[in-house]
C-alpha cells in the first residue's frame, strides 16, 4: 500500500469512526424514560417526546430529518482525482484492496465487448456512481423514500426508510437501499458562534439537533468500482454515512462516506469519502448516458 493509500485509508477510517460513535448517541432510539445528555426537561414534569404530554413523535422520515439533505449538488474531487476524472488503464487497480480474481477480470477488462452486450452502465452502479464527476439533485419522493437523480449516467437512486423486503427485488444497477436517521444532540458554546441546527442552521447556545443519513444497499446488479472494469459482485453490501455540514462561510457541503464488502474481489472493506457542495439550483445539471469510456 502506497503512503497516499495509507493515509487516505487512515483519514477516511477516522470518519467512519465518528460516525459509529455518532450512531451510539441515537436520539431517536432515546428510551422514552428520559431527555439526551445536556438536554433539560420540563421542570417537574416528564421529558421531550415522553408518553406524558410531550410532543409526539415525528410521523415520518421526513418529519424526522435532523438535517436536510435536499436539494442540488455538484461532486467536488479531492481524492483519487486521477482515477474518478480519468478511465484508467486497463488491469490499473492501485489503491484498492482487490483479490487475485479481482485483478485478473480487470486485466481481462474488454470495454466493446461491454458496449455490444448493452451493458454501459457497469461503472455507474450504487458503489461508484457518487464517485463519478456529476451533479445529484436529492428531494423526498415521498414522507419516506429520499430520491437521488445523478446526472452522470442519468441513474436514479432511492432511498428507503424502514422499508423491508429486499430479497424479493431484482438486482439492479442501484440496488435496494434502506436509510435511516441517526441524530445526535449536541451542545454548541456561543462564544464559538453557534453551530448547526436541526436543518443545519445557526445555532447560538445551547442543544443542537444534528445527525446523519445511514444507508445500506443490496440486491446489486455485478459491475464495476472504476470505469477500466474493476469488479465487484452481485454479494457486495454498500453502507453509506451521508454527513451534513454548515461552513462559517454559509455554505453547505455533505461528505458520502462508503464502506465497500464484496469478499469476492476485495480482501477487506473498502473505505472511501465523497464530497459535494450545494448550489442555488439545477441550472448547471447536464444529463448524460452511461458511457464505456
Amino acid at each position: 500500500m502506497t503512503r497516499h493509500t495509507s493515509v487516505r485509508v487512515v483519514q477516511a477510517a477516522a470518519v467512519v469512526a465518528a460516525a459509529v460513535t455518532l450512531s451510539s448517541l441515537v436520539w431517536a432510539q432515546a428510551p422514552a424514560q428520559g431527555p439526551p445528555p445536556g438536554v433539560q426537561g420540563p421542570p417537574g414534569g416528564p421529558p421531550p417526546g415522553g408518553r406524558a404530554g410531550g410532543p409526539p413523535p415525528p410521523a415520518n422520515a421526513r418529519q424526522a430529518a435532523p438535517v436536510d439533505l435536499t436539494g442540488n449538488w455538484v461532486s467536488v474531487i479531492t481524492e483519487d482525482w486521477r482515477f474518478r476524472m480519468m478511465t484508467g488503464a486497463k488491469g490499473e487497480v492501485s489503491g484498492l484492496p482487490v483479490t487475485a480474481a479481482a485483478r485478473a477480470a480487470a486485466g481481462a477488462w474488454d470495454p466493446a465487448k461491454d458496449e455490444a452486450e448493452g451493458v454501459q452502465c457497469k461503472a455507474y452502479g450504487a458503489p461508484s456512481l457518487m464517485r463519478l464527476p456529476g451533479r445529484a439533485q436529492i428531494s423526498w419522493q415521498d414522507d419516506n423514500t429520499l430520491k437521488i437523480d445523478y446526472d452522470t449516467g442519468q441513474q436514479t437512486r432511492l432511498l428507503r426508510f424502514g422499508a423491508a423486503g429486499a430479497a424479493v427485488v431484482e438486482p439492479s444497477w442501484q440496488g435496494y437501499s434502506v436509510a435511516e436517521w441517526e441524530r445526535e444532540v449536541v451542545s454548541v458554546s456561543p462564544v464559538f458562534g453557534g453551530g448547526i441546527g436541526r436543518a443545519g442552521g445557526p445555532n447560538f447556545g445551547g442543544p443542537a439537533l444534528t445527525g446523519s443519513l445511514k444507508v445500506v444497499t443490496t440486491r446489486l446488479r455485478p459491475g464495476y468500482l472504476r470505469r477500466n472494469g474493476v469488479p465487484y459482485s452481485g454479494n457486495t453490501v454498500l453502507t453509506e454515512y451521508f454527513n451534513h455540514r454548515v461552513l462559517p462561510s454559509g455554505e453547505t457541503w455533505f461528505t458520502a462516506v462508503t464502506v465497500i464488502e464484496d469478499p469476492e474481489n476485495l480482501t477487506g472493506p473498502l473505505v472511501l469519502s465523497s464530497d459535494f457542495k450545494k448550489e442555488p439550483d439545477g441550472s448547471k445539471r447536464m444529463p448524460m448516458p452511461c458511457s464505456v469510456k
